[in-house]
């Protein structure tokens, strides 16, 4: 069993004020594996302390932005090292199959890093524009001070690198929260923190309970809060920011869709569809869960998204065939098959899933890969983020219809559009309102995109330039030519 007494402050492992412990249990077994310090109000009291004497007094801030880049390289380099053990690490702890682990939640992170550094290589933090009334007009890019960096459970080590890193190469100083869930694997990145050479206070990890999570974003020793969860979440989070004016950005909820026109291919998008999400067995905020088909074709593009989910390898997260885990949690499983009862009732039609666990397992917060057919736009299952293995097929009469129906969500994070024409894709990528699109694939997230979300799913954006923005004020300069 894990077991960590400690938490990271102030470039030190330091005991916690409390004896308050966060226990981490296998969403496989139901078994604990670990237990770590859990903070108090008190331990983010001296992580915002330590964060904010490095930021004002230390030494990153005003570090060569390409010293900051060698030491995420050199960052990078270290994680790449460790790759198998926060491989399964993270498996043992979210259930995560070891095979979706070592490829989307440590091998991409890693590469991120350098993917980051490298843009911030290329980046100009100073700009020179000649004023309007002849003076000269110097623009400084700074970092904006001390970030409260909230991270989720669901891709706990590529959201952290996609906060952390950033804030990082813009000299700002990071307090970083981890979800209770995802406890372990953030430790283990201190650790590699604090072999990387950092100075003291510039990256504080605090593993907390939603209460003093809250007490965090509030707290007045904060310049920005970078978050991604739910939408609920996201409304009290903007919510604590705005007495103190504190800038932040919300990564938040989907419902995207997937737009399948005449001409699309039903088979590829049930592997589009696949891809996008079961490999967190559907815990993935942008996941393709809308299937927009036409009328005609409803029956083949449900039978193929379940003979697609049918395919998928259930079983021990451990095991390097499975293709898909359990839940996170119980109140997971829980949660999502409440909505497949409710979408029962309200009328669609179950392809293929249900409530019960799949064949073959006894144990564990599993839930069968479940497809709706027959499904209206209005549906709770076809307007509510189930974050679970949970499709919904939706018929629509043409393309006006599909696009409106698109639309037709509080959601606006991502989507894609599937056809034979690519350049007509693009035209409809055009008319869905959401921040992340793709055409003829599951909205990928490249390190060179910013992604985000619109209306429900949040505001700010993450990864390439703007993702380093994000974390910096343009200070404007007036001087007098002679």
């Amino acid at each position: 069993m894990w077991e960590r007494e400690q938490m990271f402050v102030g470039g030190a492992w330091v005991a916690p004020s409390t004896d308050s412990r966060i226990e981490v249990t296998s969403p496989h077994t139901e078994k604990l594996i670990g237990r770590v310090a859990a903070a108090s109000t008190e331990d983010v009291d001296r992580a915002v302390a330590a964060a904010r004497r490095a930021f004002d007094e230390g030494p990153w801030p005003r570090t060569d932005p390409a010293e900051r880049v060698e030491v995420i390289r050199r960052l990078a380099t270290l994680y790449r090292g460790h790759r198998d053990e926060l491989a399964e690490l993270i498996t043992a702890e979210l259930g995560a199959p070891i095979s979706f682990a070592r490829r989307a939640q440590v091998a991409l992170p890693g590469a991120l890093m350098t993917a980051l550094a490298d843009t911030a290589a290329g980046y100009s933090w100073q700009e020179k524009r000649p004023g309007v009334y002849g003076q000269d007009i110097i623009l400084r890019k700074e970092p904006v001070g001390v970030v409260a960096a909230v991270v989720p459970w669901n891709m706990p080590q590529f959201l952290t690198v996609t906060k952390v890193v950033p804030a990082l190469l813009a000299g700002c100083t990071v307090v970083l929260k981890p979800a209770p869930e995802s406890s372990l694997d953030a430790l283990f990145f201190a650790d590699l923190l604090d072999q990387v050479g950092l100075p003291p206070g510039v990256v504080n990890v605090i593993p907390a309970d939603r209460e003093v999570s809250a007490y965090l974003v509030a707290h007045p020793g904060i310049d920005k809060v970078s978050f991604t969860g739910s939408t609920a979440a996201g409304r009290q989070v903007a919510a604590a920011c705005a007495p103190n004016l504190t800038k932040v950005s919300l990564e938040l909820g989907g419902k995207s869709a997937a737009i399948a026109l005449d001409d699309a291919d039903p088979v590829t998008v049930a592997r589009a569809v696949r891809l996008s999400g079961m490999g967190m067995a559907g815990q993935i905020c942008n996941s393709l869960t809308r299937v927009l088909v036409p009328t005609s074709r409803v029956g083949d593009y449900a039978d193929a998204l379940a003979a697609t989910l049918s395919a998928i390898r259930i079983g021990d997260p451990a095991d390097p065939a499975t293709e898909m885990g359990p839940l996170v949690a119980r109140r997971q499983q829980e949660r999502v098959r409440r909505y497949i009862d409710t979408g029962v009732r309200e009328g669609a039609r179950l392809v293929v899933g249900g409530t019960d666990l799949p064949d073959g397992i006894d144990r564990g917060w599993y839930v069968r890969p479940t497809v709706f057919s027959e499904v209206d736009n209005s549906m709770t299952i076809a307007q509510e983020e189930i974050f679970g293995p949970v499709l919904v097929v939706i018929p629509y009469g043409d393309e006006d219809e599909a696009v409106r129906i698109a639309n037709d969500s509080e959601y606006g994070l991502a989507g894609s559009v599937f056809t034979a024409d690519t350049e007509h894709g693009l035209e409809v990528a055009g008319r869905v309102r959401a921040g992340t699109f793709g055409v003829n694939q599951g909205y990928s997230m490249d390190p060179a995109a910013p992604f985000g979300g619109v209306k429900a799913s949040g505001y700010g954006r993450e990864l390439g330039r703007e993702g380093l923005e994000g974390y910096l004020d343009v200070k404007s300069i007036s001087v007098a030519t002679a």
